[in-house]
């Protein structure tokens, strides 16, 4: 790894470290002047080390100004650091008595600062540059100055140590750029975890709490607190937020199991739980996974049910050519002359016949949820079209059928699905409904942000115990109803992004359907109407 590619790589840590490193060589240098101004350090020649002194500290304020201007680039002002390093403490060295002043020695720190700041080889040719000036200093000293041969030793060991501190420090160095390395990249797989666990949570279908071994709430996803109908901030108590949740949880830490497997929520809603211990003995935490027993039911009825439409869709179309047939025949029989009973009789098959056909027919609707063709359109303008249609076939009096609210409004839809529940749900509530002015009301507003349609009657409205069973094929409380007119309504809606479900209405008799849109759609003009 060469100098270059380390400054520009990590230039931050480079220019704080080199900023540290020029701050000991102005704390030094101001401690040479002050030693020599005040105490006449320099012994063998005090005006050399004085001057040399203020040369130095000049150099270090020199170095300062151009660290903030951070010009030139890193290595040259490395280079221009030790360097200056490297001449001043041998000249002050030199002025204090040569080696045996031990101002040498200083130069250890320079190298070793060298060294960990470049992190590469060049910190071997700063000590090689220290080791020359340490001979020739001492070279000039024993020409000179009549300094001990002998002395020679010292210097040599002096450049071994030179040489060692600039290999330790380049050999550390080299551990610290891998450690640093290899940290950045834990860090960045740390951080790709954490958002893939962030996105799982949040798309999970089953609801997921995790907490720690104080019972405290570290995580908590959407589905945990559509389930739970709260929501919780990192670091709640369970105990003090799900409280019977904690009740189980409590139960599984002490026997491993909780008391059931499935839990009542207050809310109405039953899940499944499940306890994952971060560690074999949970003393780290646990996870908690709440599944939707509702939509595991849901999920199973509707793969039960798909193979049952596809089953039935064959059948049902094997059954229409010999039921046309004896209907012809019936009407064949009917034509001829007979007795009142007999006549009666034919009458009977062929109701019955014309009822197996509506079965039929109703069965072979199963499979038009995958062919639906949304597209949009204005609401209003379909539903004044689809009243009159609806009050011409049934015949109403005016005034029956209302429309409230609507204008300006459109939805996303399959015009042909949409024409079919409404036609189910409008048929049922005249049934049941009184057929007085008002007995009918289609109603358009907005609930929650969506746009919803309220279709209700002035009938009876539907017991508590067949509400749970609407939506079921096959169910009916009518004699000659077939059951599947509801399921069949609630499977188009789906099918076109929408909801259609019973909507109780305290303190208003009848019964109420509302079909919620999947998008809302308005125009300029209708923005601020309220349905």
């Amino acid at each position: 790894m060469t100098d270059r590619h380390v400054a520009d790589s990590h230039p931050v840590d480079f220019w704080r470290s080199l900023y540290y490193f020029n701050l000991y060589r102005l704390a030094l240098a101001g401690l040479f002047v002050f030693l020599a101004g005040v105490f006449g350090a320099g012994e063998h020649n005090w005006l050399l080390f004085y001057v040399g002194s203020t040369v130095y500290a000049a150099v270090a304020v020199l170095s300062s100004f151009l660290l903030w201007l951070r010009l030139p680039r890193i290595t040259l002002q490395l280079a221009w650091m030790v360097g200056g390093d490297i001449v001043g403490l041998s000249v002050l060295s030199y002025a204090s008595g040569g080696i045996e002043s031990s101002i040498g020695l200083l130069l250890l720190v320079s190298l070793a600062a060298a060294g960990i700041i470049s992190r590469g080889k060049i910190t071997l040719f700063f000590a090689s540059l220290a080791s020359i000036a340490a001979l020739l200093q001492h070279s000039f000293a024993v020409l000179y100055d009549d300094a001990a041969v002998a002395q020679y030793v010292q210097v040599g060991l002096l450049c071994i140590s030179y040489f060692a501190v600039a290999w330790l420090a380049h050999t550390l160095a080299k551990y610290a750029v891998a450690s640093q390395d290899l940290a950045q990249r834990r860090s960045l797989d740390l951080a790709s975890l954490a958002e893939a666990n962030r996105m799982v949570m949040r798309d999970m279908q089953d609801g997921v709490l995790v907490v720690d071994e104080q019972g405290l709430i570290m995580q908590m996803n959407p589905a945990a607190e559509r389930l739970l109908r709260k929501s919780s901030s990192p670091g709640a108590a369970l105990s003090e937020t799900f409280p019977v949740l904690f009740g189980q949880y409590a139960l599984w830490k002490q026997t491993g199991a909780p008391s059931r497997d499935t839990l009542q929520l207050g809310t109405g809603g039953q899940v499944r739980l499940r306890f994952i211990s971060v560690e074999r003995d949970a003393a780290r935490g646990v996870v908690i996974f709440l599944e939707d027993m509702q939509r595991a039911q849901a999920e199973a009825q509707q793969i039960k049910l798909a193979a049952l439409g596809r089953l039935t869709a064959n059948i049902a179309h094997e059954v229409r050519n010999p039921l046309s047939a004896i209907s012809y025949a019936t009407e064949l029989l009917g034509e001829e002359q007979g007795d009142a009973k007999q006549q009666r009789l034919l009458q009977i098959v062929l109701d019955n016949t014309q009822r197996i056909n509506q079965i039929v027919q109703d069965v072979m609707q199963l499979n038009r949820r995958d062919r639906a063709q949304p597209e949009v359109f204005e609401l209003d303008a379909m539903l004044r079209t689809f009243a009159e249609e609806l009050s011409l076939a049934e015949r109403l009096e005016p005034g029956v059928l209302v429309l409230e609210g609507g204008a300006g409004t459109k939805v996303r839809f399959d015009r042909g699905h949409l024409r079919q529940v409404l036609w189910n749900l409008c048929r049922n509530a005249l049934r049941h409904g009184r057929k007085l002015p008002g007995s009918l009301v289609l109603s358009v507003h907005e609930a929650d942000g969506r746009l919803v349609l309220d279709v209700q009657d002035d009938g009876p409205g539907i017991s508590a115990e067949h509400q749970g069973k609407l939506f079921e094929p096959f169910f009916t409380t009518v004699a000659d109803g077939t059951g599947l007119g509801l399921y069949i309504a609630k499977e188009l809606c789906e099918a076109n992004g929408a909801r259609l479900e019973y909507h109780a209405q305290e303190g208003r008799d009848g019964a109420c359907f509302r079909i919620t849109f999947g998008e809302l759609h308005r125009d300029a003009e209708g923005a601020g109407h309220g349905g």
